[in-house]
């Protein structure tokens, strides 16, 4: 995506402010002598911006409007390092909550509808993004935040809820509740919006089909507003983003050049309006691509592709680099399994070792399946892999995000 002349006079406007509060990338920018960008050249020179960065700037050396126009903070839910503190004006929240409004109404949500919020509240973005959209929408909210399935059903049912708001994890957890509970038809739900982290096809259609229901995968992050910066219509051709409110290039994560629409690479993220904490060329480490041409719902935004994993998923097993999009690929021909799987790396008498662990229910030959689990893994990634086939609900829920991955070897 080329960057237009009305994006570019939107970014100078913010390297502008960026400078004048003598925040990071001010500084950076100061530095390479750049305080103006006239063409897509000149921008994509301009220096990027990493997690790393931000977290330098705790607590809030982020912040670039006035401390009296702050009026929130939000926080990521990294469990490594310092936290990062993103600060946000009046603007920002609602700039947010707009585009998290067109996000439900690119899913077909309307004001009648009944939204039931569990992700966290608090210094996460998750919890408090839905409801202010919803809110803007004009929908009825039920916030219940994390945990408690047994409240989360009994207000389902009670409260007729139509949309489930939720992580994937979360969202196949309660399907299977309502399964084993034999309560699908006192459930109302219509829709599920699903964010917060990667899944495969093979759960996508598990949920839809339990809960029987239309999913919707929103995007976001905590350092660009939060969840409902773009969406996937009913086409499922991809996630919309709003780009009157980002522009977003996708590099190669080893050269760093931009890559044509179409390719893989690295979401890079330059915020065009934000106020509180605006970010300038945010390496994501999201792997996706821009989808060229036009999308048949008619709508004018520009689309994503699925988000196929993080470049810092890779793991290095065997001199071997592996994804774990990979495996999924290829449990995903297993008919036999479930959605569910983990991956557990330990370091044995001086090698590496992986086993999968899979899930299929008791009808198979556990033996003969992970036998032929194990050769297509090793025709894929080039190594064998253990795997152990255990029975349906073996393997953990989570009401928050699944680890899929458990790397023994730095524990």
């Amino acid at each position: 995506m080329k960057i237009s002349d009305l994006q570019l006079s939107q970014v100078n406007d913010r390297i502008n402010a960026l400078i004048s509060a003598g925040s990071f990338y001010g500084k950076k920018l100061e530095d390479a002598g750049i305080t103006h960008v006239s063409n897509q050249e000149e921008f994509e020179k301009l220096p990027f911006s990493e997690k790393k960065d931000l977290r330098d700037a705790y607590p809030l050396g982020l912040m670039t409007a006035p401390e009296e126009e702050i009026v929130r903070i939000h926080s990521s839910s990294g469990t490594t390092g310092l936290p990062v503190i993103i600060p946000y004006t009046a603007k920002d929240v609602d700039d947010w909550a707009i585009m998290f409004r067109r996000c439900y109404e690119t899913a077909g949500i309307t004001n009648t509808d009944r939204i039931q919020i569990t992700p966290g509240y608090g210094l996460w973005t998750a919890g408090i993004g839905f409801q202010n959209g919803a809110e803007k929408l004009g929908a009825m909210v039920i916030p219940m935040g994390p945990g408690n399935t047994e409240k989360q059903l009994q207000m389902m049912q009670d409260m007729k809820s139509t949309v489930l708001c939720s992580t994937s994890s979360y969202a196949l957890l309660l399907a299977e509740e309502i399964q084993k509970r034999g309560i699908k038809d006192r459930i109302h739900l219509k829709k599920g919006v699903i964010g917060s982290e990667r899944w495969g096809e093979k759960m996508r259609k598990r949920i839809q089909e339990e809960l029987g229901i239309e999913l919707y995968d929103i995007y976001g992050l905590t350092e660009i507003y939060g969840p409902g910066i773009g969406i996937n219509c009913k086409y499922d051709t991809g996630m919309h983003y709003w780009d009157d409110y980002i522009y977003i290039e996708i590099i190669d994560p080893v050269t760093l050049k931009p890559v044509p629409d179409g390719q893989m690479g690295e979401i890079v993220i330059t915020t065009l309006v934000k106020e509180g904490a605006p970010l300038i060329r945010y390496r994501t480490h999201d792997l996706s691509m821009i989808i060229p041409g036009e999308c048949p719902c008619g709508s004018r935004y520009p689309r994503l592709g699925t988000i196929m994993g993080r470049t810092d998923d890779m793991m290095k097993i065997k001199g071997v680099n592996v994804f774990p999009s990979q495996i999924e690929e290829v449990l995903k021909e297993f008919t036999e399994l479930s959605s569910e799987y983990q991956i557990r790396i330990s370091h044995l008498e001086g090698k590496d070792t992986m086993r999968i662990y899979v899930e299929t229910n008791g009808t198979v030959d556990f033996v003969e399946l992970s036998g032929r689990i194990a050769e297509r893994v090793k025709s894929r990634i080039g190594f064998t892999p253990l795997v152990k086939v255990v029975e349906i609900g073996v393997l953990p829920r989570s009401e928050k995000k699944t680890k899929r991955v458990i790397d023994e070897r730095y524990e």
